[in-house]
């Protein structure tokens, strides 16, 4: 390992910890299954990790949130496409990458990443940088919730200068879209990537703001939502939007084309994929119906904050 990334690997695994332990305190009743990995000797990608799941709690269906630190001979396309010159690097990432979902309906979906790699070209010298970021996707969407988690997420990177937040929320924004439909996945938050204009330390003290900042953003707006009464149309309404989101994951998801292409731990990076979920043809919500407002109007770029 680089020497530059012990202290990286070590915040992450702290947060990865920190995380989980809230959210099961949170739930309640559910337990993270907590599952050490490494790839066997002789595989081209070589490295290790832990994946962290809760099925079935009290409030999360699923609740995922992995760490992985790999190195491998060739960076795979989805993390070159900006950065030709570094195509066929031998590289190392690690990071710590969560998606939790909710048991019922009121509660948003919530995803984070945070992210270092380090690009090592034949020629030159090491290139390391930072990605990350976090995004709300509710199945029904309350106005003080979005300004909320909004809100914190510009907390979270007001330290490192005012420019930030706009340029990582337009970002979000134009990154999870789902292009095949013309539709954003949710109501955003904040996303980057290739970053290391701050220099490294400083860069990796915004991306550590950003993952301390996970909690505060998402936490208080599950306490707020886990009680509330639903039936059988509020549920069949939000395993119809999942289907939005493992769409999104599959078919757009750079971190999710990183992890197949460059042969990392299947199980693992899919811990994102909901417990159930339904599609349903052409179907379009009542007009002037919760359901109807969440595209309406939450699933539309606006500034929330």
């Amino acid at each position: 390992m680089n020497s530059a990334f012990e202290p990286v690997r070590a915040y992450l695994l702290d947060l990865q910890q920190r995380i989980t332990t809230g959210i099961a305190d949170l739930d309640g009743q559910g337990q993270f299954l907590s599952d050490a990995w490494e790839k066997p000797t002789g595989e081209t990608l070589q490295g290790n990790g832990i994946t962290k799941i809760m099925e079935q709690g009290a409030v999360f269906e699923r609740a995922g949130c992995g760490f992985s630190h790999v190195t491998g001979p060739k960076l795979p396309p989805s993390a070159t496409q900006h950065r030709p010159e570094l195509s066929g690097s031998a590289f190392e990432a690690m990071g710590v990458s969560l998606v939790f979902h909710p048991r019922n309906p009121y509660v948003p979906t919530v995803h984070m990443n945070v992210r270092a790699l380090l690009a090592k070209p034949e020629k030159g010298e090491p290139v390391a940088w930072f990605g990350g970021g976090m995004d709300l996707t509710p199945y029904y969407g309350f106005e003080e919730d979005a300004v909320h988690f909004h809100s914190t997420c510009k907390n979270a990177l007001q330290p490192f200068g005012d420019q930030l937040y706009p340029r990582f929320k337009t970002w979000c924004d134009d990154y999870f879209f789902l292009k095949h439909r013309q539709e954003p996945r949710g109501i955003g938050g904040i996303f980057y990537d290739d970053f290391a204009e701050l220099g490294f330390d400083k860069s990796f003290e915004m991306m550590k703001s950003v993952g301390n900042h996970l909690l505060p953003a998402y936490l208080p707006i599950v306490q707020k939502r886990q009680h509330m009464a639903y039936g059988e149309r509020e549920r069949d309404h939000q395993l119809y939007r999942r289907g939005r989101y493992v769409e999104f994951n599959l078919v757009w998801d750079r971190g999710t084309h990183f992890g197949l292409q460059s042969g990392g731990r299947t199980e693992s990076i899919l811990l994102s994929m909901p417990s159930l979920v339904s599609w349903s043809y052409q179907h379009k919500p009542e007009l002037g119906s919760p359901e109807e407002r969440l595209t309406s109007y939450f699933l539309q770029a606006r500034d929330w904050v």
